[in-house]
């Protein structure tokens, strides 16, 4: 099938199909028809609550948190989540969800957060389609604090040690985002979103790029930086991804198998070369997003920088990453570009010592454990807007 023949089958925003064709061959198709899939059973859940309100809601949370055992009335939508939910694929290893995503937890707070916002974030709204979509909410561009918090409260409760057990506050988050993601479809489309042009709101490529910023791109900021994971580590990290790929509704075809930076760059490559360059929204979203971050690593205690300094660093870090996309995602030229490589050269050092020092990865790993804790006990029980859509009448 040629460019001609797919133009009027696929959506607009998808571009440069030819020369994607070239290096992915037939993964070319698997992501034009992802453009156009939303996820069915979440969206029969969304049409279930708008029917039945609380009660459908009721049962949902109920499942999520005591198993769908305990809400034999459940309605069939709801059911039929919850089913899918607690249908856990052969390929998940219970040793890894009991130990928690130990490669993320071992990256030192302050670089987490850097690549947080840098790559993870900043990539996400680097697709138009996207940045469109959530400059639409009104949310991010003002409210850029809350949401920066409450993206990290579910990343956080997701790489936690047991986090991603049936019950346990990972898994029910993300099953909470999936039906927020619903929701957001829902309301794009009742209010005009031109699919034809942009593709399904959050369809199954966005939900892949989502699982890519939080896999292959935040680690390839890191590397920029000194941090690199060994072969092992980088497919303990796939592979625990793998599960939540599978709670936010992902299509497997799409996941399962990555299980280093290679594979993964393959999907990454596939999905950023065919879509188009970063507009307005996409810079309106990481001004929002950087000012918001480097105030929150201002605010750490002991930090060594106010939030201009955080601010110069997050620029120059982000700006290497993003190459040539970033002048288009606003991202400005820094002062600090200049010592990166020293700063590289000084976290590459460090990063030999943790690996080569019996117990040190585990010390890491057991310090980040406690940072993602607090994390937790700092929004002090407040609900994230993913929670609040589930549990509010």
């Amino acid at each position: 099938m040629n460019d001609s023949n797919l133009s009027s089958l696929v959506p607009d925003r998808a571009v440069n199909l030819a020369a994607a064709r070239t290096r992915h061959g037939d993964r070319v198709d698997l992501m034009l028809r992802a453009l156009q899939v939303g996820d069915p059973v979440a969206d029969a859940v969304i049409a279930e609550f708008d029917a039945l309100g609380r009660s459908a809601r009721t049962a949902l949370q109920r499942g999520l948190t005591e198993g769908r055992a305990s809400v034999p009335e459940a309605p069939p939508a709801v059911d039929a989540l919850l089913a899918h939910a607690e249908a856990v694929p052969g390929w998940v290893s219970p040793e890894l969800l009991d130990e928690g995503d130990r490669t993320s937890l071992a990256v030192p707070p302050h670089w987490r957060g850097l690549a947080f916002a840098g790559g993870s974030l900043a990539h996400t709204y680097r697709s138009p389609a996207i940045a469109r979509l959530l400059v639409g909410t009104g949310r991010l561009t003002s409210t850029a604090p809350r949401r920066l918090a409450e993206t990290g409260l579910w990343n956080a409760s997701v790489v936690l040690p047991g986090g991603l057990r049936q019950g346990a506050p990972g898994y029910v988050q993300t099953v909470q985002v999936r039906l927020l993601h619903a929701r957001v479809r829902a309301s794009a489309m009742a209010h005009g979103w031109d699919a034809d042009r942009w593709g399904v709101p959050i369809n199954q490529a966005d939900v892949a790029r989502t699982w890519l910023d939080f896999t292959v791109v935040p680690f390839t900021f890191l590397q920029g930086v000194g941090y690199r994971l060994t072969e092992e580590e980088q497919s303990r990290l796939y592979r625990y991804w793998w599960y939540v790929g599978h709670l936010l509704g992902l299509d497997e075809e799409f996941f399962v198998g990555i299980e280093d930076h290679v594979q993964a760059g393959e999907l990454l490559d596939l999905l950023d070369s065919t879509s188009a360059a970063p507009d307005e929204n996409s810079r309106a979203l990481v001004g929002a997003l950087f000012d918001a971050a480097a105030t929150n690593l201002a605010a750490v205690p002991q930090s060594p920088m106010n939030a201009s300094g955080w601010r110069d660093l997050l620029n120059a870090l982000a700006g290497r990453y993003h190459g040539e996309a970033a002048p288009a995602l606003g991202i400005e030229e820094s002062p600090v570009t200049a010592v990166l490589p020293l700063l590289a050269a000084g976290e590459a050092k460090a990063r030999r010592y943790q690996l080569q020092v019996p117990g040190a990865v585990a010390e890491a790993v057991e310090d980040g454990t406690r940072a993602f804790r607090g994390i937790i006990a700092a929004l002090g029980g407040a609900s994230a807007a993913y929670q609040d859509h589930v549990t509010a009448p």
